[in-house]
């Protein structure tokens, strides 16, 4: 049965009190960055609220960003969410006078907290396909993909927090042929998650082998990793996306811990060859998420479903993501974010951008009134993902940017 708190919310709510997912944010009357935990439609204010914690969890709340908490430890993490969830039972209903409780919809939302790095993985089995079948279809999957977990290193000054605009990116590409320089007219999204990095991290030179990559996960975040598509074909041979990733990165504000996630583990997926011996673990980390993008027309202001996959088809594990990003020695600190890559199930609803979609722009989708390809200005594109419980959910809440049209060029 689910857990009781005297905060009421529905059995669809995102935010029940088996999940307590992290987040910052300010509002109107003090500009303070504050942390709070999402519960029902409400947020705990951790700076203000009374006697939630024991001196010194205490002081690690008082903090502007999750970056002290995240560079702690799985104990302090813990005792953490033991704290707060039992602040908010129903037992502990006394709290409600204690506790400084905000509405969601009237307080700004802010970064958790300063993002050093930003590792973009390649490690959806169905994407690559997709993807690699498009632009070398007598052999989609390059000999590595199967042997190690591909990524690219992303730009963390550009990643903003849901709702922030995403102006459209200029470039260079060619069309028709010709090089041309213009705002990209291949707009895409990407739906993926992201975790960041926690816990007393490696020194340079040092791995971390797989048996301890969970100690370093602190929690997990939707991710839209906007993409342009003309500009990336032309600039990608040989060292890969630069211009056509960089313009913009958007999270979702909620932070889901992983022990909120840890009833919703499921099998691995199945691994076609044997990983080396630093890439292998026998526990269970792929998950049950439940994922959703979709599009509201500026002119018609519907709101169309665009796909609809899962976390599950994640060939490759953070485990193995992490063993792999430090066996060279590389050190990850905490508030690093590292992302899955697009998460893309092997059914036609479950591409994961409309490049796979679209087959590269050469198709359309067909959202009755409207035949999409590629994003217009106005657009607003939301992603959103839950796991289910019996009788709750865990949440991720929603990640959603509206597109503006490019800066003027004169």
């Amino acid at each position: 049965m689910p857990m009781k708190s005297y905060i009421p919310y529905s059995s669809e709510s995102h935010f029940p009190i088996e999940n307590l997912p992290y987040g910052v944010f300010s509002t109107v009357d003090d500009s303070t960055h504050r942390i709070g935990v999402a519960i029902g439609d409400k947020i705990l204010d951790l700076k203000y609220s009374k006697n939630v914690f024991d001196h010194p969890l205490c002081e690690v709340f008082q903090q502007p960003s999750l970056q002290s908490l995240m560079a702690s430890n799985k104990n302090t993490w813990s005792q953490a969410r033991k704290s707060i969830q039992s602040y908010l039972s129903i037992e502990n209903r006394g709290n409600l006078e204690n506790g400084v409780f905000w509405d969601q919809n009237e307080v700004k939302m802010h970064l958790p907290t300063t993002i050093g790095d930003f590792t973009d993985f390649f490690s959806s089995y169905y994407h690559a396909y997709n993807c690699g079948s498009l632009m070398t279809p007598d052999k989609p999957l390059a000999d590595n993909w199967k042997n190690m977990p591909i990524a690219y290193h992303g730009r963390a000054s550009s990643i903003r927090i849901s709702g922030t605009p995403v102006v459209r990116p200029i470039g260079q590409y060619l069309k028709n042929g010709q090089v041309t320089f213009g705002p990209t007219e291949m707009l895409d999204y990407e739906l993926e998650m992201a975790f960041f990095v926690g816990g007393s991290l490696n020194s340079l030179g040092e791995p971390i082998p797989t048996n301890k990559a969970s100690d370093h996960i602190f929690g997990m975040v939707l991710l839209n990793d906007w993409s342009s598509r003309d500009i990336q074909k032309w600039e990608s041979y040989f060292l890969g996306p630069f211009l056509s990733k960089s313009f913009s990165t958007t999270i979702s504000p909620w932070i889901v811990t992983m022990e909120a996630l840890e009833e919703f583990k499921t099998d691995n997926f199945k691994q076609e060859l044997t990983p080396l011996k630093y890439l292998l673990h026998d526990i269970k980390y792929n998950f049950d998420i439940n994922l959703n993008a979709s599009v509201r027309d500026q002119k018609s202001q519907q709101t169309h479903s665009i796909c609809n996959t899962n976390y599950k088809y994640m060939y490759w594990t953070p485990l193995q993501q992490i063993a792999h990003h430090t066996i060279n020695g590389c050190n990850l600190q905490p508030g690093d974010l590292l992302s899955s890559g697009t998460i893309s199930g092997p059914k036609e609803e479950q591409r994961a951008c409309l490049t796979e979609r679209t087959r590269g722009g050469r198709i359309f989708v067909d959202l009755g009134e409207r035949k999409l390809k590629f994003f217009e200005d106005g657009d607003e594109v939301t992603l959103s993902g839950f796991c289910q419980g019996n009788g709750y959910r865990i949440g991720f809440g929603n990640c959603s940017s509206q597109i503006l049209p490019a800066n003027n060029l004169a």
